[in-house]
């Protein structure tokens, strides 16, 4: 199971590409990263029309005898990786960890849409903190007290014990809570601390500074 190709978008903006490509880091499998330019219009939708059949980034190729198998959307690229590669334990070991895991990948996947908005993801800068609606606050808290209960059930030192899925899938708001400056608990902060300093996290990061000194952005 090798030759895995990871079809992005600008690293600095696409939160969705960032989560299986750190999933994907984690199995151990090697793969090749290719990068399309957000934001450019017709040029970013007939490069992503080579890729995607949605149209949209993130894109999973997986070359096998009978052919190139396409995966598409964040969440499922992660749940394929997990079912080819079982000894790196995307989903926690536990099933009562694992269906909440589940659950709040989830709920990351379909919520949040003021968080989203209001706090888009931008790498490697560092941002003023907006004047946040109610709903944003709202849902900055129900992350936090996500975090804050599983951290607390299941001892660290990521959210379910080892990383998993789920740590993917939040790992873009961790980024957003970087680049804004929110504030949350000293057990939070160090839980950011260690999601930041993931290998994949900081490879992401060089190739987000690098669209960044190239005017990319």
């Amino acid at each position: 199971m090798t030759g895995y190709t990871l079809v992005v978008g600008t690293r600095n903006w696409s939160s969705w590409s960032l989560r299986p490509f750190v999933a994907l880091w984690a199995t151990g499998a090697p793969f090749e990263t290719v990068v399309i330019g957000l934001r450019q219009d017709d040029a970013t939708r007939r490069a992503i029309a080579k890729h995607s059949p949605t149209g949209k980034v993130p894109v999973l190729k997986i070359p096998g005898a009978d052919g190139t198998a396409i995966v598409w959307d964040s969440l499922a690229i992660c749940e394929t990786l997990a079912e080819r590669h079982p000894e790196a334990a995307l989903w926690p070991q536990n099933w009562k960890a694992r269906a909440r895991a589940r659950a709040l990948s989830a709920e990351m996947h379909s919520g949040y849409p003021d968080l989203r908005d209001q706090l888009p993801m931008d790498f490697v800068r560092r941002l003023p903190l907006p004047q946040l609606r109610e709903a944003t606050v709202q849902q900055i808290g129900r992350v936090t007290d996500a975090w804050q209960e599983a951290l607390a059930d299941w001892g660290g030192p990521f959210l379910f014990g080892r990383f998993c899925i789920a740590d993917a899938m939040f790992a873009p708001v961790v980024s957003r809570f970087v680049t804004y400056g929110v504030e949350v608990a000293p057990p939070l902060r160090a839980y950011m601390d260690r999601v930041m300093a993931l290998d994949a996290m900081q490879d992401w990061a060089k190739g987000a500074r690098e669209e960044t000194d190239a005017g990319i952005v």
